[in-house]
């Protein structure tokens, strides 16, 4: 297979892949991973002569992904598409490629352990963090967690994996690495020290004080669509390679990285390859997680319930167009901090890659694990309009179509098949509450989701309130349509 892969009509290694070194350990082999930061490094190794390899690990599912990146000798393609044309790479900067649970959790922790391993990275979804979004705390009652503390040696979250990990690194006399967060959170890198650092006090306080000593966190901004490979994805592919790649994944052209610059023991010259180095990620965090993935959450749900399949088709309806930029520029954009950007270019260049023909990126998928994203897309900028006095009823909007598709059935009849790591909360609101405006305080009365003090705000609950009763009586599409008649 790897003489197959490297003989595709596509941008391939030939740098001297035996010349990389295993320095990252990153956790969660998914397809934004390899169409994200694995590509940065393999622009590094061929245009740079950058020596910085990965291994790569899944702790929990992805089991097929790992065994189709070493049957091609951790080959695997990404290709960018766009309605004009798709081009392709060929990434090899994977060295290693483990599974947990198939090649044994030492395996991992061994890999981990290794002194040329300067960055352990991870992008394992928000839900990865066994974490409440509404507090950024580890939640100490999660299943995975409770296990991990009785038996912290076997690990099965990736905290404890971490923890378990520099716990060893310590004893050996060994440096710690850095632990670099990819996933879409707001201050990702203080989540994640907040996680893991919780979790290996519970275990032991001498170690956790290790690790707040000499461990750094670095806070990312991850940006690329990436829609959920699909077996067309596969089969377009092939015709354009040449090839079947089982692992392989399609992404759009546009990339983007911001890094704050904070590593224990050194670090790819990511800066080479496009990234941006910066003291302070967090304004461009809210900037990417409020107007660019706010925004996909609200087409989402909204479009998902007036049966539009794919964000692009979003686009090809002038209401949902204009209520998603106006969403961006009115909603979003004021309770910005970020200096410097445009953010007008900004909600323009966003809109023409949501209109990506190429892309089909599903609604149904932006839509899972909604409890987890609600905070840090919708909510939190609500609390910025209510201190400011300002209209929010696009976000209400969205947050009303949150409520209504996780009620389970859409506007035809038809089960939706919702996924939520909440999911037995949500369903325990909606089955206990009659339809409307009882629907509307069950679901507000989720904590986890919505804290303590929104719930309470009558403004707030009353906005909700009305554009979730405009869905159930009109329906998304003619209620997306009044709301962008009143812009």
């Amino acid at each position: 297979m790897e003489n197959r892969l490297l003989n595709a009509k596509a941008t391939l290694p030939h740098y001297n892949r035996d010349a990389l070194q295993a320095r990252i350990v990153h956790l969660g082999f998914g397809a934004f991973h390899r169409a994200h930061q694995s590509v940065y490094a393999d622009i590094l190794a061929a245009e740079h002569g950058s020596d910085w390899g990965y291994c790569e690990v899944n702790l929990i599912g992805g089991e097929q992904q790992i065994a189709d990146l070493k049957q091609q000798d951790n080959l695997y393609t990404v290709a960018e598409m766009s309605a004009d044309a798709w081009t392709a790479r060929v990434v090899g900067v994977a060295k290693r490629a483990l599974h947990a649970q198939v090649d044994g959790l030492e395996t991992v922790l061994a890999a981990m352990c290794e002194p040329q391993v300067a960055i352990v990275s991870l992008t394992i979804t928000e839900k990865g963090y066994c974490h409440s979004p509404a507090t950024g705390q580890l939640m100490t009652d999660h299943p995975l967690i409770v296990g991990d503390l009785q038996n912290p040696h076997q690990p099965k979250s990736a905290a404890g994996v971490i923890v378990e990990a520099l716990a060893r690194r310590k004893a050996a006399g060994l440096p710690p690495f850095t632990v670099m967060s990819c996933d879409n959170m707001p201050e990702n890198g203080h989540v994640t020290r907040n996680v893991v650092c919780a979790y290996a006090r519970a275990v032991n306080g001498e170690l956790a004080d290790w690790i707040e000593a000499n461990v750094t966190f670095p806070s990312t901004m991850v940006d690329r669509i990436v829609p959920a490979v699909t077996a067309d994805t596969l089969d377009k592919i092939e015709q354009l390679t040449g090839v079947r790649d089982p692992a392989g994944v399609a992404c759009e052209p546009f990339r983007q990285w911001v890094i704050e610059d904070n590593f224990v023991a050194g670090r790819p010259e990511w800066e080479k390859a496009g990234a941006e180095l910066v003291s302070d990620v967090i304004p461009f965090e809210e900037m990417k997680l409020r107007m660019l993935n706010g925004s996909h959450s609200f087409l989402a749900y909204l479009g998902y319930l007036a049966g539009y399949q794919h964000i692009n088709e979003c686009m090809e309806d002038d209401n949902y167009r204009r209520a998603a930029h106006a969403l961006m520029l009115k909603e979003q954009a004021p309770t910005l901090k970020v200096k410097g950007v445009d953010l007008a270019h900004y909600a323009d260049l966003l809109i023409a890659r949501y209109s990506n023909t190429a892309l089909r990126h599903r609604t149904w998928q932006i839509a899972m694990d909604g409890s987890q994203k609600l905070p840090q897309r919708m909510l939190d900028s609500v609390r910025w309009h209510r201190v400011h006095q300002r209209d929010f009823s696009l976000l209400a909007l969205g947050i009303a179509g949150w409520m209504r598709y996780v009620g389970g059935v859409d506007e035809k009849g038809q089960a939706i098949e919702v996924c939520d790591p909440l999911l037995a909360v949500i369903q325990s609101a909606v089955n206990n509450s009659a339809q409307g405006e009882a629907r509307v305080r069950a679901l507000l009365g989720i904590d986890a989701i919505f804290g303590r003090e929104l719930p309470k705000d009558a403004t707030f609950v009353a906005q909700v309130q009305k554009a979730y009763q405009t869905l159930l009586e009109k329906g998304a599409k003619a209620t997306v349509a009044q709301y962008a008649a009143a812009l």
